[in-house]
């Protein structure tokens, strides 16, 4: 019921397509489909075209492409969904061990609070099944005593070609050794067991085509300065209440309630991850995840103080009065996931505006301006590049850098020095900006610059000079 709930809300929520970044994530699967090459160098912008780039997102890509070609955008909403959906199946099934319906409702329900600001179409949401199956089976070690079993660890070479993430796969590693180490007898046995897991892990986690390169990469995007100028990447801020902060407040209320005892190492865990969270909004997504996995065993004993394992197997001679069948239960679910993919295929899903994507203001750029150099907003860079449009900055902020970064948040503020070096340089003949860009009112009283369309997503500049047609060629006569 939880998949199928998550299938259900990506696949019919405006929220999916938020995100401008996913129309450039889509462009750049067809683009490797198209050349059977994963780019070194960017093939998109026309600032930076043949600028090295560090596509680390490339097996996420493909998949949104494919998914694309094969049912448009329905297509792509339904992969997030089934992703979404799978994750959250793997952390009931968690939580099922150790809590009762109750307990496993109020879980999921504090999750998907956290969670559901960033089900946006992005690699993100692809890599997370990933994330929550890998803590699943490091739980599942540590429940056993032993080291997890070694074929995990290729996982990792699926993971690391899908998204960044994965860092937090090896990361995990590390407490959970250290927890195991402290409690078992055996440490020679643990640090053979845990300490071989972890080289081989992330050895495997360089199976990409970037090597040393992609695991460097995380740490280098955590180390840019222009970070806190991207939403995202901003750190949390309680100035108004927000479902993060209520799901934070009733876990700590829930928790010291209960009287539960979080182990140790998980705690320090815990605490990185809620560290991580608030320093950058993007974070709480993996708390989201990972929260409810690490505290489903503490909440669970704190609950039910005579349960000395988790509820791996019904009690010996416990026989339910009446159950509903299996099959029955599966039969239903399945119908209800069939349901969700017909109608969401039966019904149109036609791209609409917002603030990351102008999809009016871009349907009504004359055709002569589409090939000519364009000063853009940053984040309407990702859907100029699905439209053919080769933009001035995109999503890509690893890639342009933090002076190039910074230089165009100048640029966009409406600092002239920048401006004019910038608009010389690369002969920008158009603007398309968000209408807060102080840029947009520069240009309004900039001669030779005339406005050409206005809506409250975005606004359209252009050079005068570019908007009238060049004289026809004379005719040849012929000899």
């Amino acid at each position: 019921m939880a998949a199928i709930t998550l299938l259900a809300v990506a696949a019919f929520s405006a929220r999916v397509f938020i995100d401008g970044d996913t129309n450039w994530h889509v462009a750049s699967g067809r683009w490797i489909l198209a050349h059977h090459l994963i780019p070194a160098t960017d093939p998109f912008s026309f600032t930076y075209v043949g600028k090295p780039w560090v596509a680390h997102e490339w097996g996420s890509e493909v998949m949104m492409a494919l998914a694309y070609l094969a049912g448009g955008w329905s297509g792509v909403v339904l992969l997030i969904g089934v992703a979404a959906g799978t994750a959250y199946a793997l952390i009931a099934k968690e939580l099922r061990l150790w809590m009762g319906p109750l307990g496993q409702v109020i879980g999921l329900g504090l999750s998907f609070a956290c969670l559901q600001p960033f089900l946006f179409a992005r690699p993100h949401i692809l890599a997370t099944p990933l994330l929550v199956f890998w803590t699943a089976c490091l739980l599942d070690a540590r429940r056993k005593g032993r080291g997890p079993p070694l074929e995990l660890a290729l996982l990792m070479v699926l993971w690391a070609n899908l998204h960044a993430s994965f860092i937090f796969g090896l990361g995990l590693i590390g407490p959970f050794a250290l927890e195991a180490l402290v409690e078992q007898p055996d440490k020679l046995r643990v640090i053979r067991e845990w300490g071989f897991f972890g080289i081989i892990a992330t050895a495997l986690s360089l199976a990409t085509p970037h090597g040393i390169t992609g695991l460097e990469f995380p740490f280098f995007v955590l180390g840019m300065k222009v970070l806190p100028n991207i939403l995202e990447w901003r750190g949390a801020t309680f100035q108004q209440p927000t479902l993060f902060e209520g799901a934070l407040l009733i876990t700590l209320f829930l928790g010291l309630w209960r009287g539960v005892r979080v182990p140790p190492f998980r705690l320090i865990l815990l605490v990185a991850l809620v560290h991580m969270a608030l320093q950058h909004v993007r974070q709480e997504a993996v708390l989201a995840v990972l929260a409810p996995m690490l505290l489903a065993e503490p909440f669970g004993r704190a609950l039910n103080p005579d349960r000395a394992s988790p509820r791996l197997v019904p009690p010996v001679g416990w026989k339910p009065a009446w159950r509903v069948p299996s099959v029955l239960v599966a039969s239903v679910l399945a119908v209800g996931a069939a349901a969700v993919v017909v109608t969401r295929f039966a019904i149109p899903l036609v791209r609409t505006d917002n603030g990351n994507v102008p999809v009016t203001a871009v349907a009504h750029i004359p055709a002569r301006l589409l090939t000519q150099p364009v000063f853009n907003e940053y984040a309407f860079g990702g859907y100029l590049i699905f439209k053919g449009v080769k933009p001035y900055v995109d999503g890509r902020a690893d890639m342009y850098g933090d002076s190039w970064v910074q230089d165009y948040l100048a640029i966009a503020g409406g600092a002239q020095p920048n401006v004019d070096k910038a608009f010389k340089r690369w002969n920008i003949t158009w603007t398309i900006l968000s209408p807060r860009e102080p840029l947009i009112h520069m240009l309004d009283t900039r001669p030779g610059w005339k406005r050409i369309y206005t809506d409250s997503f975005a606004v359209i500049h252009a050079r005068t000079d570019a908007l009238t047609p060049p004289p026809p060629t004379p005719a040849k006569r012929a000899p």
